[in-house]
């Protein structure tokens, strides 16, 4: 109740800055800024053009109510303390310099979050959060050999982001207070038909108040291909692999949000293709539409029928996204409608795992910004509207129906945790919390969504959304016993480069 109140009352100044200043979402684009001292230094020496000396700032405030305070298997169930609002901030610092044929760049990162109740969660220390990854860490320093209007190869060594189509599998995870980097080396090659990464890398693990390290125990490899070739559209096939070995159970660090770890050993393989439509091909339509297969073995967990044995890994995703733009009606809206489907495990014992790895995505922006699901085991139906009444000014309403694929499976959440450990059981018909319960109804529930904002200046932004999420009958009979609950989510947050 004390949280409800929070909420209305965090939306009611937020509404009353808005008479000032405009709302929108998402965000239009900020226009080209080099940064003061860039644009200072240049002014001064042209020289200085081959520098990039800037950053951002970023300070978000958040209230959650019934969901992602406690541990996941506490979600939407009554009786706990599932409320939480905080404070976090996020500074990012860089200096890059370039020639012809090369790019240094070296970017410091700081990331601190007040009032954050999530130190009660497995894994992080009471009092800290996974918001925190300070006071100062190096969140990118790579080196770029290569310049391809000359000729079609190039190099990139060193730590990065990678980030490959709509960030269903591949992501920086910007909108996170740490965001997601790897140690990586990627070779490039790009001519006039076509364009093809091929890299293998290390995910970095975000370690508070020590320097952060990339995981020895896991590796991610892979090869990305797109072309513009195609009529009308623009196509991606790729092939990405996820090794991880026995070792990363004994990993170790404060802050699982960013990535996953502490994961179970597995070899995957994800081979996948994603469409997408060329801007103005299709007049006011555009489409996008991804599907990817997997294969590959899981070990499965230390507990439950044959422990630590290695299960074969098939598994399989789509999603597909069609919408229509109102050119000429103010604000030029666009409608969309989404589904997006992932595959669960039929039968936890039958020698083959079929739960889907969402890999290293950035869920925030497909499935509810709640973050109360992932692209595993997921029936999701998206409904979009998008309106920007002015250059400065955008607002967008979503709607999502969830529900699971299979109920022999668990409920994920936007980290592709399982609800109940990935050793529970549960028991069919108990009402007792998250597990296999089969006999359970699939459906989890709708998730309303509004996001607004403004380019206040040509260096800032500001942002505001609030979602609710109402619990359906798998929810229902999970907390039969105990009872459940609706949750709500409240963020304001303003965005600052300089």
């Amino acid at each position: 109740m004390k949280t409800s109140l929070r909420i209305l009352l965090a939306c009611a100044l937020a509404l009353t800055s808005f008479q000032l200043h405009a709302q929108y979402s998402p965000p239009p684009p900020l226009q080209p800024f080099p940064g003061f001292a860039n644009d200072y230094l240049r002014k001064k020496d042209p020289y200085w053009a081959n520098w990039d000396i800037s950053g951002s700032f970023r300070m978000r405030y958040e209230v959650r109510e019934n969901h992602l305070a406690a541990p996941p298997a506490n979600d939407f169930k009554k009786g706990v303390d599932n409320d939480n609002s905080y404070f976090s901030d996020k500074l990012l610092f860089r200096v890059g310099y370039n020639q012809k044929w090369w790019i240094a760049l070296v970017e410091g990162r700081s990331s601190s979050a007040t009032g954050d109740d999530r130190g009660s969660a497995p894994n992080i220390p009471t009092g800290s959060s996974p918001d925190s990854d300070g006071p100062v860490d190096l969140h990118q320093a790579y080196i770029v050999l290569g310049n391809h209007k000359e000729f079609p190869l190039s190099l990139k060594v060193g730590r990065q982001e990678l980030s490959y189509g709509d960030e269903r599998l591949v992501g920086a995870f910007a909108w996170n207070n740490i965001g997601r980097v790897f140690d990586a080396a990627k070779v490039r090659w790009q001519n006039a038909w076509f364009g093809m990464d091929a890299f293998t890398s290390r995910i970095v693990v975000p370690d508070d108040n020590n320097f952060n390290m990339s995981n020895e125990y896991e590796t991610f490899s892979g090869a990305y291909f797109n072309t513009a070739k195609i009529p009308k559209n623009w196509t991606e096939f790729y092939f990405l692999a996820r090794n991880v070995s026995p070792g990363a159970a004994t990993l170790s660090a404060p802050a699982i949000t960013p990535a996953p770890f502490n994961t179970s050993a597995r070899d995957t393989y994800t081979i996948g293709a994603r469409f997408r439509s060329a801007t103005n091909a299709w007049g006011n339509f555009d489409y996008t539409a991804e599907i990817a297969g997997q294969f590959g073995n899981w070990k499965r967990p230390g507990a439950g029928v044959r422990p630590g044995e290695r299960d074969d890994h098939r598994a399989y995703a789509a999603a597909v996204n069609a919408g229509y733009t109102f050119a000429d009606s103010f604000g030029k809206p666009r409608v969309a409608l989404e589904y997006a489907f992932a595959s669960g495990d039929a039968d936890p014992n039958d020698g083959t795992h079929e739960t889907f790895d969402n890999l290293y995505p950035t869920n925030h922006k497909f499935y509810g910004y709640m973050d109360t699901a992932s692209w595993q085991n997921l029936h999701n139906v998206r409904l979009i509207y998008q309106l920007k009444p002015h250059a400065r000014v955008s607002l967008a309403a979503e709607g999502h129906a969830f529900w699971l694929a299979d109920t022999h499976d668990r409920f994920y959440n936007v980290g592709g945790v399982p609800r109940g450990g990935a050793g529970a059981t549960g028991a069919s018909g108990s009402g007792t919390g998250y597990g296999l319960n089969p006999a359970y109804d699939s459906f989890l529930g709708l998730e309303a969504d509004f996001v607004c904002g403004v380019t206040l200046t040509k260096n800032s932004m500001l942002e505001c959304g609030y979602a609710h999420f109402f619990k359906g009958s798998y929810i229902d009979q999970t907390f039969s016993t105990s009872g459940s609950r609706d949750a709500d989510w409240f963020y304001t947050q303003v965005l600052i480069r300089f």
